[in-house]
């Protein structure tokens, strides 16, 4: 599958423009989604400088990401007249979703098993369905 990935607030801490402190098995998650063949693009607002200072703070904890703010590798839109930022991806891993972002080991359950947030939260054992909580909710104004 193709997975866009944000970098902050889902793979680092929020602390634009500098890089924050990486999420809770945020890198190891990442790997293990690429050792499973998964083609991995680095889906951020960063551009230019900051943009490569993301790729590179990944790369030095050794994810390497298949594309960055692109379809595919490839990709020039100066040479493609259908060029869309918009990307074409099967998943997309962002803390903006609504309902927030859940916590590594469950998106890579849920992208493992092609889970819903609907679907994993009916398979947990009754022993925790009371005790899991709701999606985490993102509070997107800072006042």
């Amino acid at each position: 599958m193709i997975i866009a990935v944000d970098f902050d607030g889902t793979i680092v801490e929020h602390r634009y423009p500098k890089i924050g402190e990486e999420k809770p098995f945020a890198i190891e998650t990442l790997k293990m989604l690429i050792r499973d063949h998964h083609q991995l693009i680095l889906w951020s607002v960063r551009e230019g400088e900051l943009l490569e200072e993301a790729v590179q703070w990944c790369r030095e904890r050794g994810v390497e990401f298949w594309a960055v703010n692109r379809d595919y590798p490839e990709e020039d839109p100066r040479h493609n007249q259908h060029f869309s930022r918009k990307l074409k991806a099967d998943y997309f891993i962002d803390d903006r979703n609504i309902g927030g972002l859940p916590d590594w080991g469950t998106i890579y359950d849920m992208i493992t098993h092609h889970k819903t947030w609907e679907d994993f939260r009916e398979s947990t054992p009754a022993s925790l369905g009371s005790t899991l909580p709701p999606p985490p909710k993102r509070k997107f104004w800072p006042f």
